[in-house]
């Protein structure tokens, strides 16, 4: 299925419950679905091989264009701790969407609360960027309050969500309890994949696709 160029385009902001529930990896999805630009804001750690990197890796569209960090950090870590390393202070202001026409898909770092500088928290970025959120969550013991209070947050502060991507191996109780209590969608769900490579993306794409054509949300 081919997108015709968006006259309005969608602008997502993925965010998780917690850290590695698979952010990336519904990012790149995404980003193939909707032939998508992709942007990380922030990274800290792992510089040689970024979450950019590993997005570019999984998209094979020829549309996609994907934007330079804000800040790239040395150290592996929180980013108001990593900036702090290198005497950097992280500005929302500095924070800026890159100019683009088409689809764009922004990948967070961590979870909703994880600080960007002593004052301010990724939750703060989203609501500054004025995105809709992904919230991607993951079945583990701990998952349905992380979840619980990530949407809570978000309707607190009126961030809208386009809905929950329950990324890894299913628990139909625990996410039928998600979905009737926070009201809020389930998207097209990522299943664990021994070998994630364009292909494995692309299936994924191909039912994200029809998710958004059947829900008006291209």
């Amino acid at each position: 299925m081919s997108f015709a160029y968006p006259t309005h385009p969608k602008r997502y902001f993925v965010t998780g419950i917690s850290t590695d529930v698979g952010k990336t990896v519904a990012a790149a999805v995404l980003t193939q679905a909707l032939q998508a630009d992709y942007w990380k804001p922030v990274q800290a750690g792992g510089l040689d091989h970024t979450d950019t990197h590993t997005v570019q890796r999984l998209v094979s569209n020829p549309r996609s264009v994907f934007h330079p960090e804000a800040y790239r950090l040395q150290m592996p870590a929180s980013p108001h701790t990593a900036a702090a390393a290198e005497g950097v202070r992280l500005s929302l202001e500095q924070i800026v969407l890159p100019s683009t026409q088409n689809h764009l898909i922004v990948e967070g770092a961590g979870g909703l609360m994880v600080p960007l500088n002593e004052q301010e928290l990724v939750l703060d970025l989203i609501q500054n960027l004025n995105l809709e959120v992904v919230l991607v969550s993951r079945n583990y013991l701990g998952s349905i309050n992380h979840t619980l209070t990530s949407a809570e947050v978000l309707r607190y502060r009126n961030i809208p969500v386009a809905g929950i991507l329950f990324n890894g191996e299913p628990n139909p109780s625990t996410e039928e309890f998600i979905l009737n209590y926070t009201k809020l969608p389930a998207l097209p769900r990522l299943l664990e994949e021994t070998d994630l490579n364009q292909e494995t993306v692309q299936r994924y794409a191909q039912t994200f696709r029809t998710y958004f054509t059947a829900h008006d949300l291209q």
